[in-house]
C-alpha cells in the first residue's frame, strides 16, 4: 500500500449566525454527534488521508472542543481561520504536510458527506485536474428583477449545483489560491479560483444527503437524510 498522501482542509471558521442561537453551528449536534466531528470522522476513516486541518474561528482554535480530540490526533491539526472563506482555505493548506499531495477542501456545513462521492473527487484530482461534488439542476430557473419580475427562464442542461468535498492537485490549489490572494480576488468556492487561471476542473456526482446546512430547519432535514447506524 502507498503511503498516505491525501491532505484535507474542513473549513469550519464560519460564525453560522443564519442559524439562529449562541453556540456555532459547526458545533451543534446533527445526526447523533457535533457537525464537525462527522466530517473528520469521515475523513480519518481513510487510509490514504494523511492529516485533517480543522480551521477554526480564532476565538476558538487555542480550545477546541474536547470531542474533537476523539478523532485521531496524530492525523489532526487545527488553524486559525480568516475574515473570509478564501483567508481559512489558505490557512488550512499552509499547514498540511509536504507528503500531501492531493489536498481536499470540504465545509463543515455539509456533515453527511459518503465515501463514494470522497472516492470519486481524489480519483479525478490523481488524475490531474480539479474535480467538485455536485448534483445537476432539475428545478427550472428564473432570473428574476429587482421588482421581482421574471427576466427570463435560464436553460438548466449544463447547470450543476456545487457542493463539497472538492479535491485538486495540491500544488494547482496552492497555486490557484496564491494568485487570488495576490489579485485580491475572493470566491466562494476553490474551483472558481482554479477556473479563473483556466485550470482544467471537472464535476462528479455528489450526494443528496451531502446537503450545507444553513437556517434552523436544515438541522431536521439533515436529521432525516442520516443514515440509519
Amino acid at each position: 500500500m502507498s503511503a498516505p498522501d491525501v491532505g484535507v482542509v474542513i473549513v469550519a471558521a464560519g460564525m453560522g449566525s443564519r442559524t439562529g442561537g449562541t453556540e456555532l453551528k459547526q458545533f451543534r449536534w446533527v445526526a447523533g454527534k457535533p457537525m464537525l466531528l462527522h466530517s473528520v470522522q469521515a475523513f480519518h476513516a481513510r487510509t490514504d488521508v494523511a492529516m485533517v486541518v480543522c480551521v477554526l474561528p480564532r476565538s476558538h482554535a487555542a480550545d477546541p472542543p474536547p470531542w474533537l480530540f476523539q478523532c485521531d490526533v496524530e492525523r489532526l491539526l487545527v488553524a486559525v481561520g480568516g475574515a473570509e472563506r478564501s483567508d481559512s482555505v489558505y490557512a488550512g493548506l499552509a499547514d498540511l504536510p509536504d507528503e500531501c499531495t492531493i489536498a481536499i477542501v470540504h465545509d463543515a456545513a455539509r456533515p453527511l458527506v459518503d465515501a463514494g462521492t470522497i472516492d470519486r473527487v481524489i480519483a479525478v484530482a490523481r488524475a490531474g485536474t480539479g474535480a467538485v461534488a455536485a448534483l445537476p439542476v432539475i428545478d427550472t430557473l428564473k432570473e428574476v428583477g429587482e421588482n421581482g419580475v421574471i427576466v427570463r427562464t435560464v436553460e438548466r442542461a449544463r447547470l450543476w449545483r456545487a457542493q463539497t468535498p472538492q479535491a485538486f492537485p495540491r500544488d494547482m490549489l496552492v497555486r490557484a489560491y496564491r494568485d487570488a490572494r495576490a489579485q485580491r480576488v475572493a470566491a466562494t468556492d476553490c474551483a472558481a479560483l482554479c477556473e479563473r487561471l483556466g485550470l482544467p476542473v471537472r464535476v462528479v456526482t455528489g450526494s443528496e444527503r451531502a446537503m450545507k446546512i444553513t437556517t434552523p430547519e436544515d438541522f431536521a432535514r439533515a436529521d432525516a437524510l442520516a443514515p440509519v447506524p
